[in-house]
């Protein structure tokens, strides 16, 4: 689906998608209107009703396939999240065992980082645009600062070692974050969707093309089903992407403020 649909807040998102939905509706109407005259309608007419719970069975499935999917993505994508800020946190509660001056470093770099992540990363993982090119300076500088540190005691070294092991599973969350941020639901299952669901509407105008009230109503209220599926696949189709996303607040909470009174 493309990038303007998915930048829409969920009110304009309804009324695209909704509208559309129901352009597909009245075309499938019209066609089976125009065309059921004479022989040809006979024909509709002989079109079996059993094939609308079948047809309708058949979306389904692709609609729960597809919501599997994306349920998936916005599941892995809030997991990765919660666990870069956890593997921050304890980095930043460690570092009251280290030496002043490394430990007030130490914080100043989780700082900058969440300040990058927040105000440069998710603007641009909103566009699909991050990369994992570049490591992120801050929690490369951290690592090495830990590294390079040498401890003072037992208790010093116990710190530096599960800092270390933090800032791994930071870094690591931060690569799987982005790794989501590049997920969405392909065209392909899209036109199969739509396609799908134009095959149910034929057959309901078919079906019912002696009757344009009643043959109106069930493709009104099949087509609002549809609009309703593809909207909520939608509005959550790209995890951190649009109204319904997944924002960097996890993150800001555990930002260090000033530095530990010693």
């Amino acid at each position: 689906m493309s990038d303007w649909v998915h930048n829409l807040p969920v009110p304009l998102m309804a009324l695209a998608i909704f509208g559309f939905t129901y352009l597909l509706a009245i075309a499938s109407f019209a066609a089976v209107t125009v065309l059921a005259t004479g022989e040809r309608a006979k024909s509709f007419k002989a079109i079996s009703p059993g094939m609308l719970p079948v047809l309708g069975i058949i979306f389904g499935l692709f609609v729960a396939f597809t919501a599997a999917q994306v349920w998936n993505d916005n599941d892995r994508a809030g997991t990765t999240v919660s666990r870069e800020a956890s593997a921050l946190r304890a980095v930043v509660l460690l570092s009251a065992g280290l030496p002043a001056e490394q430990g007030d470093r130490l914080r100043d770099l989780i700082r900058d980082h969440v300040e990058h992540a927040a105000k440069v990363e998710w603007p641009m993982m909103a566009r699909q645009q991050a990369s994992l090119r570049e490591a992120p300076a801050a929690l490369a500088e951290a690592l090495q600062l830990m590294v390079s540190m040498t401890p003072q005691g037992p208790g010093q070294e116990t710190a530096q070692r599960e800092i270390v092991a933090a800032l791994g599973s930071a870094l690591d969350a931060r690569t799987q974050r982005i790794i989501v941020s590049q997920t969405e639901v392909n065209s392909v299952k899209w036109w199969c969707l739509y396609l799908q669901a134009i095959c149910e509407l034929i057959v309901i105008a078919a079906v019912h093309c002696d009757n344009r009230l009643a043959s109106g109503i069930a493709m009104g209220l099949f087509a609002t089903g549809v609009a309703a599926s593809a909207l909520l696949i939608a509005a959550h189709d790209r995890p951190f992407t649009g109204q319904i996303s997944i924002g960097p607040e996890p993150l800001l909470q555990i930002m260090p403020g000033a530095p530990v009174n010693r």
